[in-house]
């Protein structure tokens, strides 16, 4: 009798233990998203009517996902890409028009970082060297950025000092050539620049060559050379935009402004080539009006890719293939607005932050971890032909 009461009660004990890890498993599936507090940057157009003056934020609270406006960080032309240094102190933007204090060149701005107001202060402005930069990146070392200037079809880097102002050139590459499309595609449009996480390589996707570019980057003296195995090429009249790199480091992917697809890639870090594995179409089978694919993101768990559709007006969910990189589609969710021109998903992997160039507004979505389908949260944020956004963690 003894003995079946020490077996009831270890029975009692391992059931009780049982139920406490289910239940803080469940608490855990259940949990909010990551707390933290972020402010987060707009980059706008300005010109043609445009109702923006330059670049908004907002405070963002990733436990309560609460948005609010701050306003006008700083009014400047045509900030329509912008990043921000790793030491979160300084934000840097391109100006994007043709004439910039000069012939032939656009401007990139500096910005010193109120981080209890959001508020902005220009240090100084330098030339980027061609017409109308749409793209600058902070190497993860805050000593230089790089600029692609797409109608001058080429790419620059630039010293940062200590004190966060922009120096003059240290490296400079004209691209040349032209590709299918006669009205698009008629000499070089470098329209991205991303380094890889060791930053010894730069990738560079030009529009009008139909190529994915491959540099050589030296940090120690802000210089680039071509790769051993210079480009990737695209079908021709793809118009390759934007890159992303899926967090395993073992493929990327690039989507094409032209063709509205999204081509994947294996890739080798070591050396910085790319292989071809899958082009597949971002918009669906019976669409048949115009259209131009633009931004492209992964989610930070690597399971889903997302694309952005601008005159289908949808951002495309497609599922990776872990082991072979390849994508699946999951679905198109309308952007409840018109044109989106880019778009973000926020730090913490939970939303996604559509920006609606042609009205507008950034529409809120929120994105379920488990599918990657996205639903509206019913939050919108009106700004001024909204066309980049960028995070800064404060807290």
């Amino acid at each position: 009798m003894r003995f079946y009461s020490g077996m009831k009660r270890t029975n009692l004990r391992r059931t009780f233990l049982y139920l406490v890890t289910l239940f803080i498993s469940l608490n855990a599936i259940a949990a909010p998203p990551q707390s933290g507090k972020y402010l987060f940057y707009v980059g706008t157009y300005t010109e043609n009517g445009s109702k923006s003056k330059g670049i908004y934020a907002y405070r963002y609270d990733a436990g309560t996902q609460e948005i609010t406006s701050l306003g006008l960080a700083a009014e400047t032309i045509n900030p329509s890409w912008i990043a921000l240094h790793p030491n979160g102190r300084f934000l840097y933007a391109v100006n994007e028009v043709q004439n910039y204090k000069g012939p032939n060149s656009g401007g990139i701005s500096a910005f010193s970082i109120d981080r209890a107001t959001g508020k902005l202060t220009l240090l100084n402005e330098v030339a980027s060297r061609g017409a109308d930069p749409c793209y600058i990146t902070v190497d993860q070392t805050g000593k230089y950025v790089l600029v692609a200037n797409y109608t001058g079809g080429s790419i620059a880097v630039f010293p940062l000092r200590a004190d966060g102002k922009l120096g003059e050139a240290s490296a400079f590459i004209q691209h040349t050539g032209h590709s299918l499309n006669p009205k698009r595609q008629e000499a070089a449009h470098a329209h991205s620049i991303d380094l890889s996480p060791d930053e010894r390589f730069a990738f560079v996707d030009d529009l009008g060559l139909d190529q994915l570019l491959v540099y050589k980057f030296d940090k120690s003296k802000g210089t680039l050379k071509s790769n051993s195995r210079p480009y990737a090429m695209f079908h021709a009249g793809s118009g390759p935009r934007h890159f992303a790199l899926h967090p395993s480091g073992n493929f990327a992917y690039v989507i094409s402004e032209l063709a509205s697809t999204v081509t994947a890639f294996s890739i080798n870090l070591k050396v910085g080539t790319l292989n071809r594995e899958q082009t597949i179409s971002a918009l669906p089978e019976d669409f048949r009006g115009e259209n131009d694919d633009a931004e492209i993101r992964i989610l930070p768990s690597g399971k889903f890719l997302y694309a952005s559709n601008r005159g289908h007006d949808s951002i495309t969910v497609f599922a990776i293939d872990p082991a072979k990189g390849t994508l699946t589609l999951v679905e198109h969710a309308p952007t409840q607005g018109k044109t989106p021109r880019s778009f973000e998903i926020d730090p913490t992997g939970t939303l996604l932050f559509a920006e609606n160039q042609g009205s507008n507004n950034i529409v809120v979505f929120r994105i379920n971890e488990n599918t990657g389908k996205l639903t509206p949260t019913g939050k919108v944020l009106e700004v001024g032909q909204p066309v980049c956004v960028k995070f800064l963690a404060v807290e």
